[in-house]
């Protein structure tokens, strides 16, 4: 039988100590994409797909309950406990991105995704990230300063693995994300300048060189030059997005009115941005982009008051994947950036990418909340 009483005091516990401006925040974004995904995915539903014209609000709104759950379990475990069990879920998700090139499932051309029996089809890398933060920083931390470079080896020696499973795939912009991220975790971690300096040019030397150079990556290649050069004809979808941002201008054309949905296909996850756009205008994407801003200053700002290094590293780490991936998707839709196909922390529709923002926003919970001393 249920404790009612005990049950109660850990729900009030976690709500007295939680950062509810953060959770604001967090559920404000949350609820921003379950809204565009109903407005402007029931098209796609209709004409494409034949079916019920609420199909994908149905699956975010699944998604978002379940992103829900994730959350609060995620921001109410203990510390201690949330670090040791994210080395184990560390673990059998690098498993699955492992299996990726051998049980995964193609989808234009990219090997990104495993379906399992009884498990929706998923995307690992997306659940891996906030592990593989956690991870890094605790290795970061050990011991305190000594040996510093030596834990920067050990630390290239767990994403070497994560980045050739995901150039295996191939996916270049996870690949970027991570390494920038991994890149936001070293430099703060005080690593002198010019070391820092020279290990960026190298990486992103061998990137470039796998893009210009190995047949793998000609899709990559592809859309460099498409974006170097609009008139090759190779840019279809980012002229698509760009018409839909200056077809929207600054009020957009109204609930329902945008086309882009039926123009690109998966625009309510690589082209959030623009649809969003097309339909409610700049002055909405402005104000999203401000959000995204005001969260992230949160989180920063709880890293002044944060004595454990650990706790500041992973706080850093995950502020900077999701402005970096929010960026990346920003750019790509104003074409700023070439296309990466990269989705929207919070708003954009996709199982693996709710799931994964859940987890990243339960953790900066966890270790923003108040604690007793």
């Amino acid at each position: 039988m249920i404790d009612l009483n005990k049950l109660f005091n850990l729900y009030y516990g976690w709500w007295k100590n939680i950062d509810k401006f953060i959770l604001f925040l967090i559920l404000f974004l949350f609820s921003l994409g379950l809204f565009f995904s109903l407005v402007s995915t029931s098209i796609i539903a209709s004409d494409k797909l034949n079916t019920n014209t609420y199909y994908f609000f149905i699956k975010h709104l699944f998604f978002f309950i379940l992103g829900v759950f994730i959350l609060i379990t995620f921001s109410a475990i203990d510390k201690g406990r949330l670090f040791q069990i994210s080395k184990y879920l560390f673990i059998i998700f690098f498993v699955f991105l492992a299996l990726v090139p051998f049980i995964g499932v193609e989808v234009k051309g990219s090997m990104r995704w495993i379906d399992l029996p009884l498990i929706p089809r998923f995307q690992p890398i997306e659940i891996l990230k906030p592990f593989l933060i956690i991870m890094i920083s605790t290795i970061f931390t050990l011991n305190n300063q000594k040996h510093l470079y030596l834990k920067y080896l050990f630390s290239f020696l767990i994403i070497f693995p994560v980045i050739l499973f995901l150039v295996s795939q191939p996916d270049l912009g996870q690949t970027i994300l991570i390494v920038l991220t991994w890149f936001a975790l070293i430099f703060v971690s005080g690593i002198n300048l010019l070391y820092f300096l020279g290990f960026f040019i190298l990486t992103f030397s061998i990137l470039f060189y796998l893009v210009l150079y190995v047949s793998k990556f000609e899709y990559i290649k592809n859309r460099l030059l498409a974006f170097i050069d609009p008139s090759s004809g190779n840019n279809y979808q980012s002229e698509r997005a760009s018409e839909a941002i200056s077809n929207g201008g600054f009020f957009g054309q109204g609930i329902g009115e945008g086309t882009l949905n039926s123009k690109v296909p998966e625009a309510h996850t690589d082209y959030i941005i623009s649809v969003i756009s097309e339909e409610f205008g700049v002055i909405i994407v402005l104000a999203i982009m401000l959000v995204f801003l005001i969260f992230s200053f949160n989180i920063l700002k709880k890293i002044n008051n944060e004595k454990d290094d650990k706790i500041k590293l992973v706080l850093v780490g995950i502020a900077s994947i999701i402005l970096f991936q929010a960026f990346i998707h920003i750019g790509v839709n104003i074409r700023l950036l070439p296309t990466t196909g990269m989705t929207l922390p919070f708003l954009s529709y996709g199982g693996s990418s709710i799931v994964s923002t859940s987890i990243l926003s339960g953790i900066i919970l966890n270790l923003t909340k108040r604690r007793i001393s």
